[in-house]
């Protein structure tokens, strides 16, 4: 998953980066209020973590914009401004959650989880292909009964192939979820995450996880036991 987070402060935007990399989300970072529009013009956010006092345009303008121009990327609201008063600002703008600062980490990372799962509700929470099975909500991956331990990042790559089975995925798309935007579209990693993960998976004959030549990476969703 990836996540925006909107901070000016040096400090509280390093704090909130390292969190949430370390839980194996995919971080992007902007200081100014209107930042936010270009970025989400080119990625796809599963969640903006947004300030209030911000350079540019204030959370509570940037977060109103977000609404009118029919965005529904879930927003987590980050203020010192405390009083009842903000909180419903905050809510009325279409923030969908609203923490004061200071916080601990412990409770941004619960929350960051609740409206996660919210936004794929929707959705199974086990992703399956034959044999291989997907549990999101645990973060736990079997083939044949038996668990398989990943990394984060393999994981992640793992997840955003299983969510489109059967459809190829371009290194863009690909990287637009797993990676955020400090990523070197030059570099092998992606090669190199295949690799790794058809390797654990026991896909020797690249029958799971296919490569389609000049275009990318896909499921084979009628794989069967």
């Amino acid at each position: 998953m990836r996540i925006l987070v909107v901070e000016d402060e040096t400090r509280m935007q390093a704090l909130l980066r390292q969190a949430l990399e370390e839980e194996s989300y995919a971080v992007d970072s902007v200081e100014n209020g209107r930042d936010v529009f270009d970025w989400v013009s080119v990625y796809d956010y599963d969640l903006i973590l947004l300030d209030v006092m911000l350079p540019g345009m204030d959370g509570f303008a940037v977060c109103k914009t977000l609404r009118q121009q029919q965005i529904d990327t879930p927003v987590l609201m980050l203020t010192a401004r405390y009083t009842v008063d903000n909180r419903v600002e905050g809510l009325d703008s279409g923030a969908d959650d609203y923490l004061v600062k200071p916080f601990a980490v412990e409770e941004l990372l619960a929350r960051v989880r609740a409206l996660t799962r919210r936004q794929l509700s929707h959705r199974s929470p086990d992703l399956a292909v034959g044999d291989l099975t997907l549990d999101t909500l645990n973060r736990r991956v079997t083939r044949d009964g038996a668990q398989i331990e990943l990394s984060a990042k393999e994981y992640m790559l793992l997840e955003t192939l299983l969510r489109h089975p059967n459809q190829t995925l371009s290194r863009d798309q690909i990287i637009n979820h797993v990676w955020d935007a400090d990523y070197d579209a030059q570099s092998k990693i992606i090669e190199v995450y295949i690799h790794n993960l058809r390797r654990k998976l026991g896909d020797d004959d690249n029958s799971l996880i296919q490569t389609v030549r000049g275009l990318g990476y896909r499921v084979n969703g009628d794989k069967r036991d």
